[in-house]
């Protein structure tokens, strides 16, 4: 999450680990707000015994660390499951065992109401003229049709190269064939739909444009709320802090937190910071 909230990336790539341990960390999110609640709910019970037991002081930081974390764990939430910010691409390979988790990869992320956008058959073999490799092919294209006709999301395929990728340069050529060659963007927050064979919706983190005497800084800032936000500065640097991790944000010029006009709107938090000579 501390690179979701860090308004210097513009997109984040998480390869997640196998199907099954994938889900359990899915689940994470709302275990956190059940146990972080019924917490919440002891301490305001208890909250005489804690005073006595740690001291005022530390009873409140105590809850307020706990708050923290509760949070936290409802903005992963809202981040996962928002389909403007983030898409869920499943990675398979055209065999009876790698189609039937991928099935049940897809049930359970919708069981959670998570956006899946599409599936990629990685190493098909080529259609190539010899018996063994086109009865190999003739299964994996019967793997893949299953695929077509029960999930309800674009299916594309990838053949399996002559050697393995390695390196950027490999990276490079097999990006290009799902995505197109790179085309460069606006530096506006978007956002930007991209990828030919493989479709997402992009955002960038941060946009910065310039008036006459205020300088206004876009931050884009997916699933927050207002109380999951603050601002300080300090000597002249600005910081935004999100779910308690702060943040500097680089300014033209020095900068004091009480002369910035601030306004969180529709992911977007807005900064208007005043220009000196």
């Amino acid at each position: 999450m501390k690179h979701v909230e860090n308004p210097t990336w513009d997109v984040i790539v998480f390869d997640t680990a196998p199907t099954g341990h994938t889900l359990r960390f899915l689940s994470l999110p709302e275990l956190i707000e059940a146990w972080s609640g019924r917490l919440l709910r002891m301490m305001r019970v208890s909250g005489g015994i804690r005073s006595m037991l740690f001291g005022r002081k530390q009873s409140d930081a105590m809850k307020e660390e706990l708050e923290r974390f509760r949070r936290r764990g409802l903005h992963v939430r809202r981040v996962l499951s928002d389909p403007s910010t983030t898409s869920f691409t499943l990675v398979t390979i055209p065999e009876r065992m790698g189609v039937n988790e991928t099935l049940r990869a897809n049930a359970s992320l919708n069981e959670y109401e998570l956006p899946v956008t599409g599936c990629l058959v990685n190493r098909v073999t080529p259609e190539l003229d010899h018996p063994f490799l086109q009865r190999r092919r003739s299964e994996e294209q019967g793997h893949i049709a299953e695929l077509r006709e029960t999930l309800e999301i674009p299916i594309t395929t990838m053949e399996l190269f002559d050697s393995e990728v390695q390196g950027l340069s490999r990276l490079r050529d097999y990006g290009a064939l799902l995505y197109g060659e790179p085309t460069k963007l606006s530096d506006k927050l978007g956002p930007y739909s991209v990828g030919e064979r493989l479709k997402h919706s992009i955002h960038r983190g941060m946009y910065v444009e310039q008036d006459d005497d205020v300088e206004i800084i876009h931050l884009h800032f997916p699933g927050l709320e207002r109380e999951d936000l603050s601002l300080r500065s300090e000597d002249g640097t600005l910081f935004v802090g999100v779910n308690g991790r702060e943040y500097s944000i680089p300014t033209t010029s020095p900068v004091k937190s009480t002369q910035v006009k601030a306004k969180l709107e529709d992911d977007v938090l807005r900064l208007e910071v005043p220009l000196t000579n």
